[in-house]
């Protein structure tokens, strides 16, 4: 890490230091920038490592199933993911994803359910999917139209959904889909209730994967299909009809996470600028030499700064118990709008060797244009931010 400094700050205990200096130290040593063509081998292999390693104990809750806490830290959970993103995007994602997948079970789940699925991802032995997003329903939860009908002791699920990170690699997604728990079946829109939350095993039948999906910062994405696809009654997350509730409490968690990802980027886009501003010679002189350049790159760190304030807010906030949906979104929005910027005057700066492909620049401004999108696009965070504000003046003394 070339600047330190925030580890020092408030927000972040001495145990949390430790872990991004000994989480730094080891990625150096053991992640390879480089993943090779095969996206889906790369992503397996990454999660063994990390499982291998110890990393992924801070991605699930519970001591008993392997965890390094009852509670998942959020601030642990953001430094490793900014930490990582710093050294490779993919290892960001692999770590992410196994929090994220898993989030609902953690928070959730029977013990039993525990017991089965934390502890094997905790270790690395089994890959977790997140399975929310649909053609018609991404960010509008509302309009899902994968539906579960139970049938004695298991639901039976038909539909899709898309867009899913680790599709096709992962050995269980978290599902979510329509129970009908409170619909008004003359409504146009059912709103979010009666959607309920479910564990779904990938080798169970009526489960397939119908597509994969290429992007520009490559990982495994598919589009699932689920075709009277019998789930036990027991796999279902939380109450039935409260999946929305289930959704939001793990999003609120991995939401912050985002941001920290965005700002690992930010930082090696920022290193490789001033390596490059500093050794790169222009009219007799060094780019660093001149003001415009200057100017910046003082934009760039001030930036970098102010989004790391907002995200390890809402990290530290969430870790005392309270409720960080405004803050989150707050965090997620600016550390990504401000990585895009960091990151394309970073290339700028490379001239043409910064859109040669595989150059660290190049990779990342791939890598971070998608975190603009996912978990929330930015628009979509202005919208919560919003409501929460008129919320907050609707109730005196909130």
């Amino acid at each position: 890490m070339a600047d330190q400094n925030y580890l020092n700050w408030p927000f972040l205990e001495p145990r949390h230091r430790e872990l991004a200096l000994s989480l730094d130290a080891w990625a150096a040593q053991n992640i390879d920038q480089q993943h090779g063509h095969d996206v889906d081998a790369a992503c397996r292999a990454l999660v063994r490592q990390l499982g291998d390693a110890g990393w992924l104990k801070y991605a699930i809750g519970g001591t008993a199933f392997g965890a390094s806490s009852d509670a998942i830290d959020t601030r642990a959970v953001c430094l490793i993911r900014e930490t990582l993103a710093r050294h490779s995007g993919l290892a960001d994602f692999a770590f992410a994803m196994q929090g994220l997948g898993s989030g609902a079970i953690t928070l959730f789940g029977s013990e039993a359910n525990k017991e089965k699925y934390l502890t094997r991802v905790g270790r690395g032995d089994a890959i977790s999917a997140f399975a929310l997003s649909e053609p018609d329903a991404g960010s509008d939860v509302a309009a899902m139209q994968c539906a579960a009908v139970l049938d004695g002791d298991h639901y039976v699920l038909n539909g899709e959904k898309t867009w899913i990170s680790n599709g096709g690699i992962a050995d269980l997604y978290v599902v979510f889909a329509r129970t009908g728990e409170g619909d008004d079946p003359g409504a146009d829109r059912r709103g979010a209730r009666g959607i309920s939350a479910f564990i779904v095993d990938a080798d169970l039948a009526g489960f397939e994967i119908a597509e994969r999906i290429d992007v520009i910062a490559p990982h495994p994405l598919a589009r699932l299909k689920f075709t009277n696809c019998r789930v036990p009654v027991a796999n279902r997350l939380g109450e039935a009809g409260k999946g929305f509730k289930v959704a939001m409490a793990t999003l609120d968690i991995f939401r912050t996470s985002v941001a920290a990802a965005a700002l690992g980027f930010a930082r090696r886009a920022l290193d490789e600028a001033l390596a490059r501003a500093t050794t790169r010679k222009m009219f007799g002189k060094t780019l660093a030499d001149f003001q415009l350049t200057q100017a910046k790159l003082a934009q760039m760190a001030t930036g970098i700064d102010a989004a790391a304030l907002l995200t390890y807010r809402a990290a530290w906030q969430r870790d005392q118990g309270q409720r960080v949906t405004k803050e989150a979104a707050m965090a997620k929005l600016t550390a990504t709008e401000t990585a895009q910027q960091v990151i394309d005057a970073a290339v700028q700066m490379f001239g043409g060797l910064g859109v040669v492909s595989e150059q660290p620049v190049e990779r990342l401004y791939r890598e971070i244009r998608s975190l603009r999108i996912y978990e929330g696009a930015t628009e979509v965070q202005q919208l919560i931010i919003a409501r929460e504000m008129l919320s907050e003046m609707a109730v005196p003394n909130a």
